[in-house]
């Protein structure tokens, strides 16, 4: 049987030192001892510079839960042709903290201030994303395009 674990600042930079030193600049930190847990629940901490592509999820019990635990994301729901239909800011502590991602719908985050770190929670067991999950509009992870796309998604919420 596992013990009891706190979630306290101390984990949350544990997570967060853990994510600087990646070198996809993002960690997670998983509650769940394997991939084939039927509930995924994990800190997910990430950096200014990491890239995480505008997916979704098409199974009907992949639905997922984000809580900002520390920092700030911005989130970036789209329509399928690739054309933005919802931003928001997430901050710990913020007038909205989370949010809840029904399956099928394409969103992607930028985490907008260093050592970011959110709980994820959806169903599991792992399965990794297939060609259908992953929009062709959308620059993939360590693509020459990528960097230039995660500029422009960050300027989203940049205030003038």
């Amino acid at each position: 049987m596992n013990k009891p674990q706190i979630i306290d600042q101390a984990l949350l930079q544990q997570a967060a030192e853990a994510a600087a030193a990646s070198p996809r600049r993002r960690k997670n930190y998983n509650f769940h001892t394997n991939d084939g847990d039927a509930c995924h629940r994990l800190l997910n901490a990430i950096e200014t510079d990491s890239y995480i592509p505008p997916h979704c999820h098409l199974d009907s019990g992949k639905d997922e839960t984000i809580l900002v635990l520390r920092g700030k994301i911005g989130m970036i729901l789209f329509k399928p042709a690739g054309e933005i239909s919802r931003t928001v800011v997430l901050q710990a502590g913020g007038e909205a903290l989370g949010i809840n991602i029904p399956h099928g719908q394409i969103h992607a985050l930028v985490a907008l201030e260093p050592g970011s770190v959110f709980f994820e929670a959806k169903a599991g067991p792992f399965v990794p994303l297939s060609a259908q999950e992953k929009p062709s509009w959308a620059p993939q992870e360590g693509s020459p395009e990528a960097n230039g796309y995660l500029t422009r998604l960050k300027e989203l919420f940049t205030t003038t």
